[in-house]
């Protein structure tokens, strides 16, 4: 029996901590907030319920394999979602792409030619990232990984030549070879997915936003709840409202951690959280990571954030049904003067597309009878407005406050009196989910999605080594572009690994 400790409870560290612990190794896992999950968690306020980051996964096979794995499947209701989309060109929900491309057709007729250029070329590159319908090779292994791994093999040449034609570009690039930078179409495209994200994941995001996009009926945080507590039956300890501020070297290896001044000891850490803290901060001897590895590290960009405003409203959920029609809305804006990059725009949140997302449409039982809870959310430019006030409380809540205004007044149009309807408004800027997440700047996945700006050479790859024998990355930073898919791929490394490695002496 080893003596694994894991820093972090986000979903990434919950499968591990479960498949470890169901082969009889003793885990414990920190975690700083007073509940688990990280992003995949949520929270009431009066009454109502919200997520508190993610609201929704893709990549259903893998994730369905892994609570299949670790015997939860059952207590889980996954909902599949239909997702909305309006804009002042188009109002539709497609249920599969070739509907998405019939409304586009539809929208823009005069610019046929172009579009059967765009969709033709973006229909090669479909298949790059590879098959959803089945689970990541990286929950198997041996002769089945083999197995996984096999259709990629058998593509790989059409793959690798598809790679060097698109891998670099990025979506902005991939689009002004096809419509005017100031056009309708352009904007569109160029903003699929996450800004300037690899042009070669615009067909695999389309695709999978139609038919492969799901939630939780009882929230994510009765999915982060239900490992939790099966990782406990298992005979895991979770310790909440403790911060690990210290990963505890010896010898070059990791040997434990230290964490409200007791040293806890361990032949394996699992750091289930960001990679640039636990590198940068937590460990304790810096010398162990090159200067080259570090500066890299230190430099290297991630994932855009998101604000998110919390409305709790007087509204039921059959009236708010009305406008929304679905529980998942994404509002298309192109308004003039729209750019991601610039941090100086006070009014950026007036000109930004938003989703809306309603957890009392999925399940009646995260509002008070007759009343209904919304989220509006959109990805923001790094360290906006001089990040949020400069560390100034006064400025900050100014900031927040004008930016939830714009974002109400953005979505009005689609829901009339929703302003007269609010009981309960509240919002998450970057710097509330860096606070309770631990993600440099808030970052809502992992590293930055533009193929300009990688950390890691190959996107596709799981990199949970780390240059300190017995540490490993067990989060969504063990890949590029992380996510729930990312958190899980490297969980079940980190799982295997243990499982090869011979206990620390």
């Amino acid at each position: 029996m080893k003596n694994i400790i894991i820093i972090g409870s986000g979903i990434g560290s919950l499968i591990a901590g479960n498949l470890i612990a169901k082969k009889g190794h003793k885990v414990t896992i920190f975690e700083s907030h007073s509940m688990p999950g990280g992003y995949t968690a949520g929270f009431c306020r009066k009454g109502y319920y919200f997520e508190s980051g993610t609201v929704s996964f893709e990549a259903s096979a893998t994730v369905f394999k892994a609570m299949q794995d670790i015997g939860v499947f059952e207590k889980l209701d996954f909902v599949q979602h239909r997702v909305r989309l309006v804009s002042e060109y188009y109002d539709g929900t497609p249920e599969q792409y070739d509907d998405y491309k019939t409304m586009i057709y539809s929208a823009f007729p005069a610019d046929k030619e172009k579009l059967d250029a765009f969709f033709s070329d973006l229909e090669k590159m479909a298949g790059l990232t590879g098959d959803m319908d089945e689970p990541m090779p990286f929950l198997y292994s041996g002769l089945n990984m083999l197995k996984a791994m096999l259709p990629y093999v058998l593509n790989a040449p059409k793959l690798m030549k598809l790679s060097k034609l698109y891998g670099n570009m990025t979506t902005s690039e991939f689009a002004a070879r096809y419509f005017e930078k100031d056009s309708a179409l352009f904007k569109l495209f160029s903003r699929i997915g996450y800004p300037d994200m690899s042009a070669m994941f615009i067909g695999a995001a389309l695709s999978g936003m139609f038919t492969d996009l799901w939630t939780v009926k009882g929230g994510m945080q009765s999915w982060a709840d239900i490992l939790a507590e099966n990782y406990r039956r298992l005979g895991g300890d979770l310790k909440l409202n403790s911060y690990v501020n210290k990963i505890i070297t010896k010898n070059g290896a990791a040997v434990g951690v230290s964490c409200n001044n007791t040293v806890y000891e361990a032949d394996h850490v699992i750091a289930a959280g960001d990679y640039k803290k636990t590198i940068l901060r937590l460990l304790d001897d810096k010398n162990l990571i090159p200067q080259t590895l570090q500066d890299n590290i230190g430099g290297a960009a991630v994932s855009e954030g998101f604000f998110t405003v919390y409305l709790g409203l007087n509204m039921s959920n059959g009236e708010l049904g009305k406008y929304m029609k679905v529980p998942y809305v994404f509002v298309f804006n192109d308004k003039p003067g729209y750019n991601i990059y610039n941090s100086e725009d006070g009014e950026f949140f007036s000109k930004t597309s938003a989703s809306l997302y309603s957890p009392s449409m999925v399940n009646s039982k995260h509002a008070p009878e007759g009343k209904s809870s919304l989220m509006l959310q959109t990805m923001v430019p790094y360290h906006w407005m001089n990040n949020w006030g400069g560390g100034d409380r006064a400025v900050y809540g100014q900031l927040k406050e004008k930016a939830m205004d714009a974002m109400i007044n953005s979505v009005t149009r689609l829901i009339p009196g929703l302003k007269e309807c609010i009981e309960y408004k509240d919002a998450a800027t970057p710097l509330t989910y860096e606070r309770f997440t631990h993600n440099t700047d808030g970052a809502s996945s992992s590293w930055s999605w533009n193929p300009k700006k990688k950390f890691y050479n190959n996107t596709m790859s799981v990199n949970i080594e780390t240059p300190v024998k017995n540490l490993y990355i067990g989060s969504c930073w063990a890949m590029q572009i992380g996510g729930v898919p990312g958190a899980i791929a490297a969980a079940y490394q980190c799982a295997k690994k243990i499982k090869w490695e011979r206990t620390h002496l």
